[in-house]
């Protein structure tokens, strides 16, 4: 058997299938899970795309997002709209259709709001009208200010987003398209899968939840971006509520 003392083939060994990764794959579904929640929470900056579904309510979602706040567009039955958040001061950015049909049905496309009346009168379209292509400040104390700012948060999105269900367990190597990952599962996929990066920083890349409950893809981690409040000629404020039809 002198011959095998030059060859790592011998003993039934292989190609390391972490050979140049983080080392992640290595280990547990559960420390895989906590180091991939470590690294999200590291990170300065994310952007976050993909379908969310909530309370009935599908969202299509595609956001930046950093700890001071965030910028993107929001879809849902109705139209889209664009959120941006700088600090705590909150806008909402739509065109006259989408106000329309909040003034008809009542909130901000589902997401919780003003209540109108249903027929669409001219002074509804009126309203709309000035609203068209405006930056719309959403007081703290409005209804919709909750829901929609959590769009904007992070934190909060990172957290309600990369939750497992149920018993993790660890599933195959494999590769995105843009680098190798590993995936894990809850419940053995019932409860929803991760897919975490093997390349650099283990941050999460693609996420089914649970349910049917959408897909997300998480990219551009790191990648800084500027938060501007908008002008004053391009901002409509109503002070401490959005206006009611």
């Amino acid at each position: 058997m002198a011959g095998c003392a030059g060859l790592t083939g011998c003993g039934g060994g292989g190609e390391d299938p972490d050979a140049g990764t983080n080392g992640v794959g290595k280990l547990s579904a559960a420390k895989i899970q906590s180091k991939t929640r470590q690294a999200a929470k590291g990170a300065d900056a994310v952007r976050l795309s993909g379908t969310l579904v909530s309370k009935g309510q599908t969202y299509k979602l595609d956001m930046r997002l950093k700890g001071s706040g965030g910028e993107g567009t929001v879809t849902v039955k109705g139209g889209t709209f664009q959120l941006l958040r700088v600090g705590e001061q909150l806008y909402m950015k739509a065109d006259a259709g989408f106000w329309k049909h909040q003034n008809e049905t009542g909130g901000a496309g589902g997401a919780g709001g003003t209540e109108g009346k249903a027929g669409g009168s001219a002074g509804d379209r009126a309203a709309a009208a000035k609203l068209n292509g405006k930056f719309v400040k959403v007081p703290a104390g409005d209804p919709a200010y909750r829901q929609l700012s959590g769009f904007t948060d992070k934190d909060l999105m990172l957290d309600g987003t990369l939750a497992l269900h149920g018993k993790l367990s660890k599933g195959e190597r494999s590769d995105s398209g843009t680098r190798r990952v590993i995936k894990i599962a809850g419940d053995e996929g019932a409860g929803g899968t991760l897919d975490v990066s093997l390349e650099g920083e283990p941050y999460p890349l693609r996420l089914q939840r649970a349910g049917g409950a959408g897909t997300l893809r998480l990219t551009e981690w790191g990648k800084e971006f500027v938060l501007e409040e908008p002008g004053k000629d391009e901002t409509v404020d109503y002070g401490k509520q959005l206006p009611t039809q």
